[in-house]
C-alpha cells in the first residue's frame, strides 16, 4: 500500500475516486478493457449491502430465483422500445462449441424478456398472481466509457420481476419498492436520496413509468442509486403474459422491475470519503472497529496483547445486537509503528479505532478514535460493547445528517434564470429546484447547452417551497418542478 498522499478532492474530485477505490482495495482493474475485479475489501461491503436488502425483500413477501445468463436475441425484438434501448450495449455470442449458433444469444443487459417469458409459462389464472421475484445476478452492458463501480461492462446486481393482475397492484408494488430503496440508502449507506418519477425521456426502455433514487456526490453531481419501473402491460403483450380473471375473461398482468447495483459502492466511496480516503458508515463496514495494541518492551507486549484479545472478545461476543455482532480485528502486525497503522486503517474506511497502550491498561481504559470526525476520547473497559454500540450507531446517525446538510447546502430552490443556472453547471454544479413546461424538446435543448438533465420529478415532500411556476428555461407556465443536475 502506497505511503503516498492522495489526490484532494478539491484538486480533481476524479482522480480523488479512482486512487481511492484502487489504494483502498475495494476494486482493480481487469486485463479484460472496461471490466474490474472486485477485491475483499469491496466485495464485504457488497455483502452487506446484499444482505440487508435481500432481508428486506423477503419481508416484504419476495422470493429470490434465477434465471438464464443467456438471452435468445428474438426475444430483445418482441418489445420495441426495449430492443431500441439495450441493442447498442449487447453483447451477443455467435459461436458456441465449435460452431455457428442457429440464433445468435445476448449476454444479458437486463433480464424482463426471459424471466416474462417464464412468467407466461407459469401463470393461467389470477389465483397465481402475484408473483414476486428477485434474482441475484451479474449483467452485461458494453459501455464505451468505463470506471470503477460506477460503469462497467459487467457489474453485479438484483433486479426484482413482478406480476400482478392490475394497474394499480403494480403501481403500489413499484412505489413501495422505491421507498424500500430510500430507507436502505438512508438507513444503512447513510447516504440521503430525492426519490421522484423520471420523465419520459427519462425512463427504463420499455417501461411505463420509471421512479428514482437520486443522491447528491461531493462533487455535486447527481448518482442515479436505484429505479423502480411499473411495466406497464408491455412486455406482458410482448409474450402473451395473460390470465383468467375472477370474470372469466382473458387478461394481460401488470409487471414491474426493479433494481440496485455494485454502483452503490461508487456512491458510498463518493458521498462520505474524505482527503484521507474512505470513510464507511458502520452498518455496512465489513471491519467496524481495529483495535491497535501499543507497546515498547516485550513486557508491554504480553500485557497489551492480552487486554487487546480481551476486549476483542467481549465485543465480539456481546449480544446487545442479536445476530449480527460486532465485527472487530487486531492489528498486531511487528515492525511497523502505529501512525503507519492508523494511517491504513483510515484509507479503507474503518469507522472506529480503538487503541490500547500499557497506560490504558493500568487504567482499564482504551482510547477510540472516530473516523469520520476523528475524534478522540478514553472509555473504560467495564461496560465497553455497550458503550461502542451506542457509538457507532452516533457515527451512523451523523453520518447521514453530514450527507443531507451537505445535499441541502448545495441545491438551489430559488427561482433561478437560466443563464444563472448554466454558469452554476459550469461551475461547482447543483442539484436546481426549477420549474419546466413539460416539453421534451426544451429537455433536449438544456442538455445539450448544459450537460444537465432532469434527474427526477420529485415527490411533494421535497418540495419544501412548493411548486414552480414558470419554467425556468421558456418562462412558459410551469408543469413540473424539477431537479436539474449533471450526473454520472
Amino acid at each position: 500500500m502506497s505511503d503516498k498522499r492522495l489526490t484532494t478532492r478539491a484538486a480533481d474530485f476524479s482522480a480523488w475516486y479512482n486512487e481511492t477505490v484502487l489504494r483502498a482495495e475495494l476494486a482493480d482493474y481487469s486485463p479484460v478493457r472496461g471490466c474490474m475485479v472486485i477485491r475483499p475489501n469491496g466485495y464485504g461491503i457488497w455483502e452487506r449491502m446484499q444482505r440487508a436488502l435481500d432481508d428486506m425483500f423477503k419481508a416484504t413477501g419476495h422470493r429470490n430465483a434465477y434465471f438464464p445468463l443467456f438471452i435468445p436475441e428474438s426475444f430483445l425484438h418482441k418489445e420495441a422500445q426495449h430492443v431500441e434501448g439495450f441493442a447498442p450495449e449487447a453483447a451477443v455470442v455467435t459461436h458456441g462449441g465449435g460452431k455457428k449458433l442457429e440464433e445468435p444469444l445476448v449476454v444479458r443487459p437486463t433480464s424482463e424478456t426471459i424471466i416474462y417469458s417464464m412468467f407466461a409459462k407459469w401463470v393461467q389464472s389470477y389465483r397465481d398472481l402475484p408473483i414476486l421475484i428477485n434474482q441475484w445476478a451479474n449483467v452485461v452492458r458494453w459501455e464505451m466509457r468505463t470506471r470503477l463501480f460506477l460503469r462497467t461492462l459487467e457489474f453485479l446486481w438484483q433486479e426484482g420481476h413482478t406480476a400482478h393482475a392490475t394497474h394499480d397492484e403494480a403501481e403500489t408494488e413499484a412505489r413501495m419498492i422505491l421507498g424500500l430503496y430510500r430507507t436502505f440508502m438512508e438507513d444503512w449507506m447513510a447516504m440521503p436520496v430525492v426519490t421522484g418519477l423520471k420523465s419520459e425521456s427519462e425512463k427504463f426502455a420499455g417501461a411505463l413509468r420509471t421512479y428514482s433514487c437520486e443522491a447528491m456526490m461531493q462533487d455535486n453531481k447527481a448518482l442515479q442509486a436505484g429505479t423502480s419501473h411499473n411495466l406497464g402491460q408491455n412486455f406482458a403483450k410482448a409474450f402473451d403474459l395473460t390470465f383468467q380473471s375472477e370474470a372469466g375473461s382473458i387478461e394481460h398482468a401488470w409487471n414491474t422491475s426493479w433494481g440496485v447495483s455494485t454502483r452503490m459502492v461508487g456512491g458510498l466511496v463518493m458521498t462520505h470519503g474524505d482527503d484521507n480516503g474512505l470513510r464507511l458508515p458502520p452498518k455496512l463496514a465489513p471491519t467496524e472497529i481495529v483495535i491497535v495494541p501499543i507497546w515498547k518492551s516485550d513486557e508491554e507486549k504480553a500485557r497489551v496483547l492480552e487486554a487487546a484479545h480481551q476486549v476483542k472478545q467481549d465485543l465480539a461476543t456481546w449480544g446487545g445486537r442479536g445476530d449480527d455482532r460486532l465485527r472487530v480485528h487486531i492489528d498486531a502486525r511487528e515492525g511497523m509503528k502505529p501512525g503507519a497503522k492508523y494511517y491504513e486503517w483510515e484509507l479503507v474506511g474503518v469507522p472506529l479505532r480503538l487503541e490500547i497502550g500499557p497506560r490504558d491498561v493500568a487504567n482499564g481504559a482504551c482510547m477510540t478514535a472516530r473516523r469520520d470526525t476523528r475524534e478522540k476520547a478514553s472509555l473504560p473497559l467495564a461496560g465497553l460493547p455497550e458503550a461502542i454500540a451506542a457509538l457507532l450507531a452516533t457515527i451512523q446517525g451523523d453520518m447521514l445528517r453530514t450527507a443531507r446538510e451537505r445535499r441541502e447546502a448545495n441545491s438551489v430552490r430559488d427561482v433561478i434564470s437560466y443563464d444563472r443556472f448554466k454558469e452554476l453547471m459550469e461551475g461547482e454544479g447543483a442539484f436546481v429546484y426549477a420549474g419546466w413546461n413539460g416539453d421534451p424538446a426544451v429537455e433536449a435543448q438544456v442538455k445539450e447547452e448544459t450537460k444537465a438533465t432532469i434527474r427526477c420529478i420529485p415527490e411533494p415532500e421535497f418540495l419544501t417551497q412548493g411548486p414552480a411556476a414558470t419554467c425556468m428555461v421558456t418562462g412558459q407556465p410551469a408543469r413540473h418542478t424539477v431537479i436539474w443536475a449533471k450526473a454520472y
